[in-house]
């Protein structure tokens, strides 16, 4: 199943995607109050996604026509959201930095604000601090149920399933920042992106191996091609991930945990790998697909609060490296 969020009459409404139709969860489920969105989905008792699978399996399945609807993030605002980096061309920045070794032994992460949350279509700010602005193209996995110290080996039926996930970040504050040993905090503060939808894992079985999903992936930036790449040469399992984020922990229904940037989804790779990127600027459009998921569209909007005398804006920082020849790394 595909589920989404998209605005109604009455406000965002859960959705389920039935061909090229929208089909409400509510009248679905008989949930007289709606249905608010992919995490008030998850959050009803009784597993809510068995329940929709069976009433789809009932037929009647009226709806509105997707190219109708406006959607909105699938989650309007996880309880978490905790980002990993488990791909080592971006830990390492095609080796052009060392790492420790403990990224080698555990599945790190930081915690990203769950309050700056947009969707589809929409119009992400520019963040009048920053002149750095860069995109991360990741698989963000959705929680479906509540679980605290959960082993590996039984992770994966926690997981609902899986969105695009951008992880907007200002490379200039995030470097400045990180030089304290802390962050990178306020260079991840200003947006994350969502969607098109989330795709339910059994239906995306057929690209599960070794506790991976193997997803032909790209970036494009105004149509121009960015990066091509798969999401399959993750460093730990999915399970692993699940495993360290709930020891001595809780998650929940809702919450988003990132894979971090997939080999090759960020604007330092790309020029590195000799495509023409450069760091973004306000009018950008940035499409985002993933195999099997479906494309996560935004267009960067105009500096925020342009005229505000801003305390905190980031230090110079060296120039990016030059790009290699065209056809290197491709």
């Amino acid at each position: 199943m595909k589920l989404l969020t998209y605005e109604s009459a009455a406000g965002p409404r859960a959705g389920v995607l039935v061909e090229d139709r929208v089909v409400d969860v509510a009248t679905l489920l008989g949930e007289a109050g709606g249905v608010r969105d992919v995490r008030a989905l998850l959050e009803l008792p009784g597993a809510p996604l068995d329940r929709l699978k069976a009433a789809l399996a009932g037929g009647a399945t009226e709806g509105l026509a997707l190219g109708s609807v406006r959607l909105r993030a699938p989650i309007l605002q996880p309880p978490t959201v905790r980002d990993h980096i488990i791909y080592e061309e971006h830990a390492t920045q095609q080796h052009t930095r060392e790492i420790s070794e403990s990224w080698y032994r555990l599945p790190v992460f930081y915690f990203s604000n769950p309050l700056r949350i947009f969707g589809p279509d929409e119009t992400v700010p520019y963040p009048a601090a920053s002149q750095r602005l860069d995109y991360e193209l990741e698989l963000g996995a959705v929680i479906g149920r509540d679980g605290s110290d959960i082993l590996e080996a039984e992770a994966e039926p926690y997981i609902a399933g899986f969105t695009i996930f951008n992880d907007w970040s200002c490379r200039d504050l995030q470097t400045d920042e990180m030089k304290f040993g802390l962050g990178p905090a306020k260079g991840k503060d200003a947006a994350n992106s969502l969607g098109p939808w989330v795709v339910t894992s059994d239906e995306l079985a057929p690209y599960w191996r070794d506790g991976r999903l193997h997803l032909k992936c790209s970036v494009k930036v105004n149509g121009v091609q960015w990066m091509e790449g798969n999401a399959g040469g993750g460093h730990f399992s999915w399970g692993a991930i699940l495993e360290r984020d709930a020891q001595d922990s809780r998650i929940v229904p809702g919450d988003v945990i990132g894979s971090g940037t997939i080999s090759g989804g960020s604007i330092g790779e790309a020029i590195r790998k000799g495509y023409p990127a450069r760091f973004l600027q306000p009018g950008d459009v940035v499409e985002m697909e993933i195999e099997a998921i479906g494309v996560l569209r935004n267009t960067v909007g105009p500096i925020a609060n342009p005229n505000k005398n801003l305390r905190w804006k980031a230090r110079e920082q060296p120039p990016m490296p030059a790009p290699l020849p065209p056809t290197a790394g491709r």
